[in-house]
């Protein structure tokens, strides 16, 4: 019999590990037919939200942005999309980005379609339109090495440009890769892992993850990780960019 007080999931003051075993549904308006597991969110202290949405036959995410942008991510499975009057069909690894006041639609699913998504509160820029609708997709051909190491892959999913106030990537380490130093920086991240397993340090805390599980990291927390099992590891991530710090 397993032992439901056990979980690997953890949440401190400026990081959490969020695994699957503890999630618990939401409703969101204009979300239907699924389920919706908020991983992060404002009110533990993050300046981002993240959910994962699983659907199931008819299911339909349906509204419009207002201050928020919002990214849509793919995890596995397949769904029409519709936004600002572009019509689309996503599938594994594929993802459209939401600006601003933009209605969209996503609807016919196949049974079991998961996507990921990351919301921010638009910071609008002096000088710089608001970014339009992007649609895109996981490609290992633009992942170039990262800091002169072959174990190490990113491919930026967004423009790096001043318009754009996040950034979203995927980060592939190779069996045994690792990152060549601990980060202490301004930027804050929600990931998700895609694939394989290893060893994350938070703040000089460590935690076995893996497949399924997602991070949240506050502003300089300080943070390592390595890739560990037969199969490499692979992670999308979101941060927060191109804006000037500023104390709220």
């Amino acid at each position: 019999m397993e032992i439901s007080a056990l979980t690997r999931s953890v949440v401190k003051r400026n990081h959490a590990v969020i695994s699957p075993d503890g999630y618990i549904n939401s409703n969101v308006p204009g979300w239907t037919g699924c389920t919706v597991n908020v991983i992060i969110n404002e009110q533990m202290g993050a300046r981002l939200c993240q959910t994962l949405v699983t659907l199931q036959a008819g299911g339909q995410l349906m509204g419009k942005t207002q201050a928020s942008q919002i990214f849509f991510y793919v995890v596995e499975g397949q769904i029409q999309v519709s936004v600002d009057g572009q019509d689309r069909t996503l599938s594994t690894g594929e993802f459209v980005y939401v600006p601003i006041g933009k209605e969209y639609r996503f609807e016919k699913p196949t049974v079991g379609t998961q996507i990921l998504t990351f919301h921010k509160v638009y910071e609008p820029l002096e000088g710089h339109e608001v970014p339009g609708v992007l649609f895109g997709e996981k490609d290992d051909t633009k992942a170039p090495i990262y800091m002169n190491d072959e174990a190490l892959r990113i491919q930026v999913l967004l423009p790096d440009h001043l318009g754009f106030d996040m950034a979203v990537n995927i980060f592939t380490y190779q069996t045994g890769g690792n990152l060549p130093m601990v980060e202490t920086h301004i930027m804050e991240h929600g990931l998700l892992y895609l694939q394989g397993q290893g060893i994350y340090m938070l703040d000089h805390e460590w935690y076995p993850i893996k497949k399924g599980d997602s991070i949240w990291m506050a502003p300089y927390c300080q943070q390592w990780f390595t890739a560990m099992g037969k199969e490499p590891a692979v992670y999308i991530y979101y941060k927060n960019v191109n804006r000037f710090p500023t104390v709220v």
